[in-house]
C-alpha cells in the first residue's frame, strides 16, 4: 500500500492530494525568489480535521521513515514550511475552531489551523485585547506560536511567547500531550510548553493554544514624526522609554522605502517633511490618558530636532499608516533577494544601522533598512543586484557578523527554518547545538518531523 493509500485511510480521500499541480500554492512560503528553497519532487498533501489524525500520520510516518513537514498559512519568510525531502506535507487548515473566548479569565483557546485574523475578531467582540500583532492575519495561530512571532508591539507587551498559557501536541512519534492550561502559575516539572515555542515544528505539531488576554483600551493615537536625520530619529528612542511613556509601537521607516509602499497601496504617507520618521502608537484608558502621553513625546522629539509632528486620532487614518508601515516588505519583494532580520540591544541600533551603511558602501550596493526602534530588530533588505553580481551572501555574513560584534543575533522574530542553517558557523559555541540536537533526538528519534528545518 503507498503512502497516499494509507493517508486515505486515515483521512479519508477527499482530504490526500498526491497530483502535483494539485498542490503547487502549498509547496512554497513567503521567502524571496533568490533563495526560496526548492520543494521535493515526491511529496502528499495531507489535510487531516483533529489531534488524532494527525497522531495516527505520525505514527505511520515513524513506521515507514517517511518525513513529515508542517504547513499553516504559509506565510513564513526562511522557508520553513517548504518540504525539502520527499514525503507527506502536512496541511492545518481544517484545524480551524476557535473554540472558546472565555472572558472571565481572559483566555482564548482555539485550535492551530485558525487564520490569525479570525481569531483578532473572535476577541474584539468579546471586548477584549490581545496584545502581539506580528503582522500578517493570515497567519495560522499554530504557526504563530511554532516561529514564536514578534511584531510591531514586542516593545510594549513582548512577543508570542509571552501570551501562551497552554499548547496541545502531537509528538513526532504520535503520542498527544497538553501542556499548561488556562494559568498563570505552573511549575509543574520542566516547561515543556516553552520548549515547543518556537520550535518550528521539529519537536511536535501544535494542534491547539491557549492565549492570555487583556482588557482593551479605550483610546489610541499614532504619531508621525518627521526628522531631516536618522540619528536624531534613532537618539530619540530611549529618550522616550526613559520618559515613563511606553507606546505599544515605535517603528522606523525612511522617506524613500516608506513611500514605495505607499504608491503601490495607492495610498499617501501623511509626512511631507523629512528624510527619516519614527512612527509611534499610543493607547491609554481616555482621551486625555493619550493626549497627555502625546505630548509628552513630541516634547522630546522636538528637543531632538523633529521638523515636523503629525498625530491621528481617528481609527481610520491610524489604521492607514499601520497598513503603509506593514505592506513594506511585500511592496519590495519584487526587488528583494534577501529580507534579514537582525536584533541587536536596543541602545545599538543606531550602531548597528550605520554598520549596515558601511557593508553598503563597501560593496558599493542599497541596503534599504527599517524596523523595530525600540527593541533592537531591524530588517535590512538585500536587493536582487547582489544576487545577479555574485555577493549576496558575502554581504549578508557581514551584516551577521557587525550584529554578532555587538552583542545580538541573527534572527530575532521569522527564525531559522532553513535558510539561515547555513550561517550558523557565525554562532561559535558548539555546545548550544549541541544540546538542540539532543532535544531533537528525545522528541524525534526517526527526524521524521521536520527535518532539516531549524535544527542543524
Amino acid at each position: 500500500m503507498s503512502i497516499a493509500e494509507k493517508l486515505q485511510e486515515i483521512v479519508g480521500r477527499d482530504w490526500v492530494v498526491a497530483k502535483r499541480e494539485q498542490m503547487e500554492r502549498y509547496l512554497a512560503d513567503e521567502t524571496a525568489d533568490a533563495i526560496r528553497p526548492k520543494p521535493a519532487d515526491n511529496v502528499v498533501l495531507v489535510k487531516p480535521a483533529s489531534a488524532e489524525e494527525i497522531s495516527a500520520i505520525l505514527k505511520m510516518a515513524n513506521q515507514e521513515k517517511t518525513p513529515v513537514f508542517v504547513r499553516g498559512g504559509g506565510t513564513g519568510i526562511c522557508g520553513g514550511a517548504v518540504p525539502i525531502a520527499d514525503g507527506i506535507l502536512l496541511s492545518m487548515e481544517r484545524l480551524d475552531r476557535i473554540i472558546e473566548v472565555d472572558r472571565n479569565n481572559l483566555m482564548v483557546v482555539a485550535e492551530a489551523g485558525v487564520p490569525f485574523g479570525n481569531m483578532l475578531k473572535a476577541v474584539e467582540e468579546a471586548s477584549l485585547f490581545f496584545p502581539p500583532h506580528p503582522g500578517d492575519e493570515g497567519a495560522h495561530v499554530g504557526g504563530l506560536v511554532a516561529c514564536n512571532a514578534g511584531g510591531t508591539r514586542a516593545v510594549k507587551y513582548g512577543v508570542i511567547r509571552n501570551f501562551v498559557r497552554g499548547l496541545e501536541a502531537v509528538l513526532p512519534t504520535g503520542e498527544i500531550i497538553t501542556t499548561g492550561g488556562k494559568l498563570l502559575k505552573n511549575n509543574q516539572g520542566l516547561d515543556l510548553m516553552h520548549l515547543l515555542i518556537n520550535s518550528n515544528g521539529t519537536l511536535g505539531v501544535i494542534t491547539k493554544v491557549i492565549f492570555r488576554l487583556c482588557p482593551k483600551f479605550n483610546s489610541s493615537g499614532t504619531l508621525v514624526i518627521s526628522y531631516d536625520s536618522r540619528h536624531k530619529a534613532i537618539d530619540t528612542v530611549p529618550q522616550i522609554l526613559q520618559s515613563g511613556v511606553i507606546p505599544l509601537a515605535i517603528e522606523y521607516v525612511e522617506r524613500d522605502v516608506i513611500e514605495i509602499s505607499a504608491r503601490r497601496l495607492s495610498m499617501t504617507w501623511p509626512a511631507t517633511k523629512g528624510l527619516a520618521y519614527l512612527m509611534v502608537i499610543l493607547t491609554g484608558d481616555s482621551e486625555d490618558e493619550v493626549y497627555s502621553q502625546g505630548e509628552r513625546v513630541s516634547d522630546i522629539c522636538e528637543r531632538n530636532g523633529a521638523v515636523d509632528i503629525l498625530i491621528a486620532e481617528r481609527r481610520e487614518e491610524q489604521a492607514n499608516i499601520l497598513k503603509i508601515r506593514s505592506e513594506v516588505y511585500s511592496s519590495l519583494k519584487p526587488r528583494v533577494a534577501d529580507v534579514l532580520d537582525i536584533t541587536v540591544p536596543p541602545a545599538s541600533i543606531g550602531v548597528m544601522m550605520d554598520r549596515v551603511d558601511a557593508v553598503a558602501q563597501r560593496y558599493d550596493v542599497k541596503i534599504p533598512t527599517y524596523g523595530h526602534a525600540a527593541d533592537g530588530n531591524l530588517h535590512p533588505h538585500l536587493m536582487v543586484d547582489l544576487a545577479e553580481k555574485g555577493i549576496l551572501r558575502e554581504v549578508k555574513r557581514a551584516v551577521y557578523q557587525d550584529a554578532i560584534e555587538l552583542g545580538g543575533v541573527i534572527t530575532g522574530e521569522h527564525g531559522l527554518g532553513v535558510i539561515r542553517l547555513a550561517d550558523l558557523d557565525l554562532c561559535p559555541d558548539g555546545k548550544i547545538w549541541e544540546l538542540m540536537r539532543g532535544i531533537k533526538q528525545v522528541f524525534d528519534p526517526n527526524n521524521i518531523l521536520s527535518p532539516g528545518i531549524g535544527v542543524l
